[in-house]
């Protein structure tokens, strides 16, 4: 039994079964509920923020990746290139690859939209009804579509990433 291997898969898998989990979940559910909540799913999405959820899943995403990659550098045997051509190597390189550019998404579109979208809507609620107002309001809603998209393409991405993961090792 190698001890340093046991606690790389054990950090991927919880922590990716978090990220992925949760993705997923706001993708299909919690984001669509928030947006036919109106007004009150803005308050649900300042308590994501305040309770730390913004910052928590890329330390949660990166933690993932880093012991993925070790993982699979490990296995690979420090990246030999036949064992990464192999039907095996081939279907983890395409899931990590997914979750890589998940993370990207995610971190410099999703979640910059997403905060961006939260500082206009708190300016906003503190105008006087007006041009200003209107303005932040109306420079929101391309924000929101743009984070909605994104979490849909983080979601499909990490579901790919899970169902390589999942298989790969019976390739």
């Amino acid at each position: 039994m190698d001890p340093v291997m046991v606690l790389l898969r054990l950090l991927h898998i919880v922590l990716g079964v978090y990220w992925a989990g949760t993705i997923i979940f706001s993708a299909l559910y919690l984001g669509p509920s928030v947006s036919a909540a109106g007004p009150a799913g803005g308050q649900v999405m300042a308590q994501l923020v305040k309770r730390g959820h913004l910052n928590v899943m890329p330390a949660v995403a990166l933690i993932t990746m880093l012991a993925g990659i070790e993982l699979y550098r490990r296995v690979s045997a420090g990246f030999q290139l036949e064992w990464i051509t192999s039907t095996q190597g081939m279907t983890l390189t395409i899931g990590a690859v997914a979750a890589i550019l998940a993370f990207i998404i995610g971190v410099f579109v999703m979640r910059a939209s997403s905060l961006k979208v939260m500082a206009l809507s708190k300016a906003a609620q503190q105008l006087p009804d007006g041009p200003d107002r209107k303005g932040k309001l109306q420079a929101i809603e391309p924000l929101r579509r743009r984070a909605t998209l994104s979490l849909r393409w983080v979601a499909g991405l990490l579901a790919l990433s899970v169902v390589t993961m999942a298989v790969a090792r019976y390739l």
